[in-house]
């Protein structure tokens, strides 16, 4: 269970996860130590799944990402999504209510891998019907 510190820890490591504790505990207004032992439980209980870093779009100018809506048939879910975790281009995927049933962030090089990792996650039985739209700008 969470409570309101954790909420507030895990909002600044998502801002910087690279921040000192000692920074942290200052704006927390806690010990170092607290946040030390707080950051380590949210790691054992897998709440904290792990870090990575941000970069810029244009620091990697040229890759093509886009949004790719996926409607799945039946019950087909666990298989699809077993399936699409072994695409490299399909970053995160989210389950979702409405419409679609899944949404993938997609990441490719160039538009031709783009256009092959469309056409093979197309090709996954289960899949009903999909839309995808590329991602133009990042505004923030």
């Amino acid at each position: 269970m969470m409570d309101d510190l954790d909420r507030r820890l895990l909002a600044l490591l998502r801002s910087n996860a690279r921040e000192p504790a000692a920074a942290l505990a200052k704006k927390l207004k806690i010990s170092r130590g607290t946040v030390q032992n707080r950051i380590a439980r949210l790691l054992d209980r897998s709440v904290i799944q792990g870090f990575t870093i941000r970069t810029k779009p244009e620091a990697e100018a040229g890759r093509v990402r886009a949004i790719m809506c996926i409607a799945i048939e039946g019950e087909r879910s666990a298989k699809v999504l077993e399936a699409l975790r072994g695409f490299t281009e399909a970053g995160t995927i989210h389950t979702t209510n409405g419409r679609w049933d899944l949404v993938v962030e997609l990441d490719t090089a160039t538009l031709a891998d783009f256009s092959h990792a469309l056409d093979q996650i197309r090709m996954i039985e289960g899949i009903a019907a999909t839309e995808t739209s590329l991602l133009l700008a990042n505004i923030r």
